[in-house]
């Protein structure tokens, strides 16, 4: 399931793929794959992101 979310938020703090990926110490190819649903992030991964784009985990992966 593509991850639109993290995308959406990702762009809303106008950061690429790429400056996410160092700010959060993965490859950009990484970030790619969660947006595009073919990654399962660790947990720590998944806060790492978070707090980088300032929002929660239910925000940016909890399906409905």
């Amino acid at each position: 399931m593509k991850n639109l979310r993290l995308k959406a938020a990702r762009a809303g703090k106008d950061l690429s793929q790429e400056e996410l990926a160092k700010a959060v110490g993965v490859s950009r190819q990484t970030i790619s794959a969660i947006e595009k649903g073919d990654y399962n992030p660790t947990i720590n991964l998944c806060i790492s992101i978070c707090k980088v784009l300032d929002k929660t985990l239910d925000e940016l992966f909890w399906e409905e």
